[in-house]
């Protein structure tokens, strides 16, 4: 993937500020935090290093994947999102997008394409049975794909 032109330049930053700041420095400190995480790389899987991350600070990294949630699939934590394309072939498309971010990460998703245009997708580390900074990464760089001309007007949500 030649310099990324999949993606897009930077995540749109949140119009919510937490209380006891301003809306603009919440906006760009939300702003500078979504794009360090879909800057950074995956590490390796295969480090002993690599641990599992409490569920605290899941829910912390989870307010910089919009779109994404965590359901708990016996007893693992996972990433989940999903969307709707526009027909069969625009999901496969899509998934020949992802695939190419996470073969450049290292990082392999389980990719769903449910009915004719109902596309999910599953992210966890499947190494330590759990959620890692890797799978936030790989979330932030999929939020990143241009990703308008696949999908249809009608939203997935990501329940489904």
């Amino acid at each position: 993937m030649e310099g990324r032109t999949l993606l897009r330049d930077q995540a749109a930053p949140s119009a919510s500020a937490p209380t006891g700041r301003s809306a603009s420095q919440a906006t760009g400190d939300e702003a500078a935090a979504k794009v360090e995480l879909s800057k950074r790389s995956c590490v390796s899987c295969n480090s002993k290093d690599l641990q599992a991350m409490s569920e605290d600070s899941a829910k912390t990294l989870l307010e910089q994947v919009a779109g994404w949630e965590v359901k708990n699939e016996g007893g693992i934590p996972k990433l989940h999102r999903a969307w709707k394309v526009k027909n069969f072939a625009k999901g496969l498309e899509f998934f020949q997008l992802v695939a190419a971010v996470a073969e450049e990460e290292g990082h392999h998703p389980d990719l769903h394409l449910v009915g004719w245009n109902n596309v999910k997708i599953d992210v966890w580390t499947h190494s330590v049975s759990g959620l890692t900074d890797n799978d936030f990464i790989l979330a932030a760089k999929i939020n990143e794909l241009k990703l308008g001309d696949l999908l249809s007007k009608k939203k997935a949500t990501a329940q489904e």
